[in-house]
């Protein structure tokens, strides 16, 4: 289906927004009043504009006010509208929207509503254009989409339909079904949008907290799958009021938009995707750094041993079980999104690079993300390296789709020649989670991405307090919890706290991980005593156990699947390990304990989050 996206989604100008929009793979927009008002453009300077860039204007909007008013006022309303018409035409737009009155001058009567909107379409259609009517949440006299259908149906115009807005109808609680019993070519135009389930006033929320569909807790598709058994052809559009959009770039938006309708097409059966390629462990995590002596230290005392080197780049691999990470000291650099700071400040230092997630289909898993507008990263390599497919999630993370010891498939680890080691008895078995932290303005987007191109399931957002700000985190995984990552952002777009990212190394026995760490002169994130006097009375624990928890720094949470205990080592650069032991199937990440492991980061002088 065509795809629209309204220029007040976007930020920047409205010449900027028209070619993120373009750029993205929109078909078309709609104009924003508030845009082109403040645009030096004439109306057919745009119009050439959006031609040029392959864009249609669908909606001109929003027409205001106008219905259901005193004869003297409806008269300067129609003669605001003539005005209005005109330039619609100069512009090249055959649709207007016009949003059910909020006028303290608005009576409460159909008959006149409907009477003046077939005086406004007939004027509307000397000029060839379409008046499209909303009804708004918070309409004075008209907030429900089956009450202003009931108006056009007895105004009875030909140039008079309706628009259907999901943010509207959902967030009243009206039951969309009803909306397959509309004819569809009374059906003008149809607005799509979600939105976090909130408790407030609707008009704040809808001006300030509405997302891209699949980013909210709203039916959006299901909304979609009643209007299209209407018969409706005309563009799926987003008209999306939120402050994050509002703030951000508008070309990365512009695609994460794009990338939303794409999802929704596939949900409700109108388009056709490659399928999803769920992960099914993580094959590797991949630092990158200026200095790896202090990772060697940091993961010989883990008990890592240095197996193998790249041949052709300076990258070592370090593996425990089934957990690899690989160190990168080469000069390439960083993803220009990549080691910066929520407010854009490079940071010198280690990072977490890249991902590689174990595929069923590695080849199909890239189809997948090419196809959600993933961007594919070249790689450098020699002709005789594995060809792995890569790709770059929202934050700047490199994301490979590997086979690891699969005779029908190329092997990564075949890049890399053995070294001699010794391998000692395994404490750590394989990579339990990860944190990967995400620029403030690309959380929900972040979210969408791993679930849509992954095929990870998102669960709930935890908000989390650090002793300077809010922190919001987001767990995605696979059904068995074989692929963790947690998503971690600063609630608030001034917070230019520099959080941490981290790897979660699973274990059955964290107690004796985490003294043969300190023996092998580690330094463990040291707990303040006060959590543990509170642990006492949150828990019936021995003596013996709390003893050795506090001795060690290792925090306790339980749940009803299960136990969890973890630690912390020190900040190396940008990252920080824990060591994890789930007990019969606990499934949370201890978030109970994160803003006393925050506020001992403080304290300890490392960078935080995660």
């Amino acid at each position: 289906m065509r795809t629209s996206i309204a220029t007040v989604s976007l930020s920047g100008s409205l010449t900027e927004k028209l070619t993120a929009a373009s750029r993205a793979g929109f078909d078309g927009v709609e104009i924003f009043e508030n845009d082109l008002l403040a645009s030096p453009l004439t109306p057919e300077e745009i119009r050439d504009r959006c031609a040029d860039l392959g864009l249609s204007i669908d909606l001109y909007q929003p027409m205001r006010d106008i219905e259901a008013v005193p004869s003297d006022e409806f008269a300067r309303n129609l003669r605001r509208a003539e005005r209005k018409f005109q330039l619609m035409r100069r512009l090249g737009a055959d649709t207007v929207l016009v949003c059910s009155s909020v006028s303290p001058l608005a009576v409460d009567d159909d008959v006149l509503a409907a009477r003046q909107l077939r005086q406004l379409a007939e004027l509307a259609q000397e000029f060839g254009v379409r008046v499209a009517y909303e009804a708004l949440a918070w309409g004075r006299h008209v907030s429900t989409y089956d009450h202003a259908w009931r108006i056009v149906e007895r105004a009875d115009h030909p140039a008079l339909g309706t628009c259907l807005d999901s943010f509207h109808i959902l967030a009243r609680g009206s039951d969309p079904k009803g909306i397959q019993d509309l004819p569809g070519e009374k059906i003008f135009f149809l607005q799509l949008a979600d939105a976090p389930l909130l408790a407030m006033d609707v008009l704040q929320w809808s001006r300030h907290h509405r997302c891209f569909p699949g980013q909210g807790g709203f039916d959006v598709a299901g909304l979609l799958r009643h209007v299209l058994r209407t018969g409706y052809d005309g563009p799926l559009s987003l008209e999306v009021f939120n402050d994050v959009f509002r703030q951000a770039e508008a070309g990365p938006t512009a695609v994460d938009a794009h990338r939303s309708l794409l999802v929704l097409q596939e949900s409700v059966g109108a388009a056709s995707l490659p399928a999803p390629v769920v992960p099914t462990s993580i094959a590797f995590a991949e630092l990158v750094t200026p200095d790896a002596q202090p990772l060697a230290a940091l993961l010989g005392a883990l008990g890592f041993a240095r197996t193998a080197r790249h041949r052709g780049k300076p990258v070592d691999l370090w593996q425990q079980g089934e957990a690899r990470i690989l160190v990168n000291t080469g000069p390439a650099g960083l993803p220009h999104s990549r080691l910066r700071s929520s407010g854009g400040t490079p940071i010198d230092g280690t990072g977490l690079a890249a991902l590689g997630l174990e595929s069923p289909d590695p080849a199909g898993a890239a189809l997948r993300a090419e196809a959600l507008l993933a961007p594919v990263l070249p790689r450098r390599r020699a002709p005789e390296d594995v060809p792995l497919d890569a790709v770059a999630a929202p934050d700047g993370t490199e994301l490979f789709f590997c086979a690891t010891d699969r005779p029908e498939l190329p092997n990564w680890l075949t890049d890399f020649e053995d070294l001699e080691h010794s391998r000692e008895a395994s404490n750590v078995q394989r990579i339990d989670h990860l944190a990967l932290t995400q620029p403030w303005h690309h959380f929900d987007e972040a979210a969408l991405f791993h679930r849509s191109v992954l095929g990870l399931q998102a669960q709930q957002s935890v908000d989390v307090a650090d002793p300077y700000g809010l922190l919001r985190s987001r767990a995605v995984t696979n059904a068995d919890g074989s692929v963790r990552i947690a998503l971690t952002v600063g609630a608030a777009p001034t917070d230019d706290t520099v959080h941490a990212q981290h790897i979660a190394l699973a274990t059955d026995d964290v107690v004796a991980a985490a003294r043969r760490f300190r023996e092998a002169g580690g330094h463990l994130l040291p707990i303040p005593g006060n959590y543990y006097d509170d642990l006492a009375a949150r828990f019936d624990l021995t003596e013996e156990e709390l003893a050795t928890y506090r001795e060690l720094g290792i925090l306790y949470d339980r749940d009803e699947h299960g136990v969890f205990r973890h630690c912390y080592t020190h900040t190396v650069g940008r990252v920080f390990l824990e060591l994890v032991q789930r007990d019969t199937g606990y499934r949370g990440y201890g978030a109970q304990n994160a803003p006393v492991r925050l506020a001992a980061q403080h304290a300890a002088g490392g960078v935080t989050g995660g």
